[in-house]
């Protein structure tokens, strides 16, 4: 009689248990049905970092004859990257013109004080260019200001692929 006694406990824990595991089951195979009570997470996706790199952005302007000597150059900088204040702009022997260079957000004002420049190509050197590795490619839009007018004048853009 002891026996039964003491197996009694022990086999009614056992049922309560397998019930409980039982019931608790059957709510995790129907966790992915509509009907569920408990809250799941489904489709877990991981996605690469997304790299950075640093890089430099170079192109030439040619700035005709006719239109009058240059007094601003704008460049709408994409979305995609981060534009720094290290800008080169030199003329077509290497020789460094003298500039003053505004970062605005996306937008970069190159100001030339010198009211000379006219007739000649120019290169601009955007250097230190954070970009994603992966990704559309950058698109530069640029305008163009000259002495005695204030209306931009469009330019052009610069494509530089991603790689």
């Amino acid at each position: 009689m002891k026996k039964i006694l003491i197996y009694l406990p022990i086999s009614l824990i056992l049922a309560i248990a397998a019930s409980i595991s039982a019931s608790y089951a059957s709510e995790n195979v129907n966790t992915n049905t509509n009907n569920s009570r408990v809250f799941n997470i489904e489709d877990d996706l991981q996605f690469l970092n997304t790299r950075w790199r640093i890089v430099k952005h170079a192109f030439q302007i040619h700035i005709p004859k006719n239109i009058g000597a240059l007094s601003q150059l704008i460049i709408d900088t994409p979305s995609t990257v981060a534009v720094s204040n290290d800008i080169n702009v030199s003329d077509r022997n290497g020789q460094r013109i003298n500039t003053n260079v505004f970062v605005d957000n996306k937008r970069i004002i190159i100001v030339f004080p010198k009211q000379d420049i006219s007739n000649t190509k120019i290169s601009i050197e955007l250097n230190k260019v954070k970009q994603p590795v992966l990704g559309s490619d950058s698109i530069y839009s640029l305008s163009a200001k000259v002495v005695g007018n204030n209306s931009e004048i469009p330019v052009g853009v610069a494509r530089f692929r991603t790689f």
